[in-house]
């Protein structure tokens, strides 16, 4: 029987925050309190990133994704590589019922490196910021590192990247709710536009049920582009969202490509009560088609 799947979740190996605390330009660690660019200081949760501790909440296979918003991806090699091995080397530690996202440096990239990074078998696959995809040019850019999990088998994650445009004094949930959104829309109208053409055969899924993206394609077809047929390699990944958007966007692109994702430990995993069918769909069905591809 197919186990139950959270493909977003969030905790950072030693090695990871052992780097982040010998940094002194941020992204950086001060004991337990994370530094970023375009976001207040945040108190971190130790026990959040306790593995033991996490795994005993846990019922299934949960997919641990690197924080984007810190920007390591785009830190200069010598900056990046460090921290990227930290992360990548999590894979050795894991129990069967974790696995890891891997993330690629995106100024000069290790395509040879990254190939044999996704051939890790704790590894199910790559996630990349949705920075990195903000234009469609900026995808083509970024085609060559998307084609190594394209020719693996294995999926992309488009995770929210560096906030921007913070607001000094706001809430701390400001970013999350103005830059992370914004950022998961751009990424998937540049995928709208030209993503499909380059890479004929990558799954793909959006965090944040892709920004909403998909809802405004009313106000797409008004300024002269179209949603067109559903593209059945695409999903949506369901984190921070409930039972409105979920059903507002099964309407929309139906319920095969949405999956489940909780972002712990920011958010916790949601169930939007729309029945059982729906909910095993989201929990199981469409997760191991995200990864594995095949028939549902």
């Amino acid at each position: 029987m197919k186990r139950q799947v959270d493909v977003h979740q969030h905790l950072w190996p030693p090695g990871l925050v052992d780097e982040l605390r010998r940094r002194r330009q941020r992204p950086y660690l001060d004991g337990w309190v994370l530094h970023l660019d375009g976001e207040p200081p945040y108190a971190v949760d130790p026990g959040d990133h306790d593995l033991a501790r996490r795994a005993a909440q846990e019922d299934g296979l949960v997919l641990l994704s690197l924080s984007s918003p810190l920007g390591i991806e785009s830190l200069a090699p010598a900056e990046a590589h460090g921290l990227l091995d930290a992360w990548h080397g999590f894979a050795d530690d894991l129990p069967d019922d974790y696995g890891l996202w891997a993330a690629p440096a995106l100024v000069e990239p290790d395509l040879d490196g990254l190939a044999k990074t996704l051939a890790h078998d704790r590894v199910h696959g790559l996630q990349v910021p949705a920075t990195a995809l903000a234009t469609p040019s900026a995808l083509e850019s970024l085609a060559p590192v998307l084609a190594t999990a394209q020719h693996a088998d294995l999926p992309v994650l488009v995770h929210p990247g560096p906030a921007t445009d913070p607001a000094t004094g706001g809430p701390g949930w400001w970013p999350a709710l103005t830059s992370y959104v914004a950022q998961q829309s751009a990424a998937w109208h540049s995928w709208h536009i030209a993503g499909r053409s380059l890479l004929p055969t990558l799954r793909i899924a959006f965090v944040g049920l892709a920004g909403l993206a998909p809802l405004h394609h009313e106000r797409l077809a008004q300024r002269g582009g179209e949603l067109g047929a559903i593209d059945r390699h695409i999903y949506y990944e369901t984190s921070s969202y409930g039972t409105q958007a979920i059903d507002a966007m099964s309407r929309v692109v139906g319920v095969d490509p949405l999956v489940n994702g909780s972002d712990r430990p920011y958010a916790e995993p949601t169930d939007p009560g729309l029945g059982e069918a729906l909910s095993h769909a989201i929990f199981v069905a469409n997760p191991h088609h995200l990864l594995t591809g095949g028939d549902r």
